[in-house]
């Protein structure tokens, strides 16, 4: 009994450790321009038609636009096997505006699984479903380098933090493909921002 006890202990302890992976980059993109977004404001997006192409882990990478968001961590989830955990080994649940004040975030019952961003509340909801919906993302998070992956790292869910990069296109030689959202306003499959993070900041 003793045994396996340590043996599911020594499996947990991996798990949780589990090294976080940085993405093999080629040709990088340059630091995005764009200024970090207002914290009560929606986030800030320059979409580029013809944004530069480059490579993540042999997957050719284009990017679609500039992205800023600054709001506060609804939820965290680490994902640590397959293809997309290689990518984006973090997902955030991003809630800005009115979604970021804590009375209305302790009105819902947040979680996140297989990459999905779910809320739910009792009796009346604290905000407007519609602007719940349209003030919150689930964000998946492709870090540029080792430096973001420690700052992501520290964040935690309930913490304020700035995250500033480029929304991306993959599509890989085997058809396999992974593309961000555009707009806060859709909902459901295909909603969610695939975010090339350049920087990480705290506020």
């Amino acid at each position: 009994m003793k045994r396996l006890a340590l043996i599911v202990l020594l499996v947990v302890l991996a798990w949780h450790w589990w090294p976080v992976p940085v993405p093999s980059v080629q040709n990088p993109p340059p630091m995005t321009e764009l200024l970090p977004a207002d914290p009560l404001g929606a986030p800030v997006q320059r979409n580029l038609p013809a944004g530069p192409q480059f490579s993540l882990n042999g997957i050719p990478a284009r990017v679609l636009a500039e992205y800023a968001v600054s709001g506060r961590v609804l939820s965290s989830a680490r994902y640590r096997l397959g293809r997309t955990a290689g990518l984006a080994p973090f997902d955030f649940a991003l809630g800005w505006g009115r979604m970021s004040e804590p009375a209305v975030i302790e009105q819902l019952d947040i979680s996140q699984r297989g990459r999905w961003y779910f809320w739910r509340y009792q009796g009346e909801p604290p905000l407007p479903p519609r602007e719940i919906e349209t003030s919150s993302a689930n964000v998946h998070l492709i870090p540029a380098d080792a430096t973001v992956v420690r700052a992501l790292r520290q964040v935690s869910a309930g913490q304020r933090v700035a995250l500033r990069g480029y929304l991306l296109e993959l599509r890989a030689a085997d058809g396999w493909q992974w593309r961000s959202s555009m707009n806060r306003e859709d909902t459901g499959d295909g909603s969610c921002e695939l975010l090339y993070v350049q920087t990480v900041e705290r506020p």
